[in-house]
């Protein structure tokens, strides 16, 4: 029976995706490194071919080759809207809709809509033109992954506001990296080719410095390697000879570090292409009466964190952390459990009892793999 339903599901996805538009995305490791030219360039090959292509929304940030692109190419009329007193330009999904074309440009996939919009974020737009089968190409730089966040910080120092989760590179039908060296980045830079002079002098000290560009090369190339991968794996090897991982990432309230778990196994479980699960056991002592409200709190933005990112939250209740995940384990059918590492709340308790060598004991003899995340 489950092996029917299993079957009946896939086909039904089959048929979801045959209806959907495909997407095609782009990706670079900073501004400049030529995404928006590389669309406009596709747009006209594709316009040669007789295929109906449209702009729906471009950004050349008034760069002379990108702009000198755009000479020939349908457009479609942005949205107008007034916010805070300015005159602001959306993407004007309902009109690329009613349009219908066979492919759209759409630009800045991280782009977040101004309030009052249909959609938070513009990769929600794009979603809803792929559900009304049109196909999109779109871009997005390295830095605005979701999971990756916490690292561009580390590298860079800046903390970027504007992210997509995991699931949208996941969703893409085809993954590009537009790549160029260090030195080509900067010489770019220089030439005045990415931004307007009074601003490379400040760029050149900042975001664009060498060491900087080579470690976000690095997270570009791997993201596309991990795409193609995974493309590898679920459309060329039969399902059959492959073993279905199951992530299930183990956070408590008092886990200051939840988010990190969160986000490395989102990346774990997406280089996978795997299910996966956020799971907090919630002891007596941390019953509704007794725990904290900001503990409280830091459960809720870290179960949304974790939604966003593509996860299942399960939320338990039992006298035992180890025996809860166990519970968890057995019945989800996990294959790899994630946990913090030992100056952890979660793992202090654990190792503070017995359980530690019961948990060991019964992943050794279920094959589950343990992965202790720094």
């Amino acid at each position: 029976m489950e092996l029917e339903r299993a079957s009946a599901e896939h086909f039904l996805n089959l048929i979801q995706k045959s209806r959907r538009g495909k997407f095609k995305l782009y990706i670079g490791m900073s501004a400049g490194v030529g995404k928006s030219y590389r669309m406009l360039q596709e747009a006209h090959t594709l316009l040669g071919k007789g295929i109906d292509v449209k702009i729906g929304y471009i950004e050349t940030h008034n760069r002379s080759e990108t702009q000198a692109l755009l000479s020939g190419l349908p457009l479609i009329p942005r949205r107008t809207l007034f916010y805070k007193g300015k005159e602001l330009e959306e993407l004007d999904v309902l009109a690329v809709i009613n349009l219908r074309p066979e492919v759209v440009i759409i630009d800045e996939l991280a782009h977040t809509n101004i309030e009052g919009s249909k959609n938070e974020k513009r990769w929600q737009d794009v979603f809803e033109i792929l559900d009304a089968g049109i196909n999109v190409i779109s871009a997005v730089n390295i830095q605005h992954i979701e999971s990756l966040n916490d690292e561009i910080k580390n590298i860079t120092g800046v903390i970027v506001q504007e992210r997509i989760p995991d699931q949208v590179i996941a969703q893409a039908d085809e993954v590009v990296n537009i790549d160029l060296t260090a030195d080509e980045l900067i010489v770019r830079l220089k030439e005045g080719k990415i931004y307007q002079k009074d601003k490379i002098e400040r760029a050149l000290t900042n975001f664009f410095q060498s060491d900087y560009i080579l470690q976000l090369r690095e997270l570009a190339l791997k993201e596309v390697a991990a795409q193609v991968n995974r493309k590898v794996e679920t459309e060329v090897v039969k399902p059959n000879t492959l073993k279905q991982e199951k992530f299930l990432a183990c956070i408590s309230s008092n886990d200051k570090s939840a988010k990190i778990i969160i986000k490395k196994t989102a990346r774990l479980a997406n280089y996978y292409h795997s299910k996966w699960y956020v799971l907090y056991v919630q002891t007596p002592q941390e019953n509704v009466d007794k725990i904290a409200l900001n503990k409280q709190r830091h459960l809720i933005n870290n179960y949304k964190l974790a939604t966003e990112l593509g996860a299942e939250i399960i939320k338990i209740e039992h006298e035992s952390i180890a025996k809860g995940i166990m519970d968890i384990v057995v019945e989800k059918k996990i294959t790899t459990v994630c946990i913090g590492t030992p100056r952890f709340n979660i793992w202090k308790f654990i190792l503070s009892t017995n359980m530690f060598h019961t948990l060991m004991k019964k992943l050794s003899i279920y094959k589950i793999d343990l992965v202790i995340l720094s």
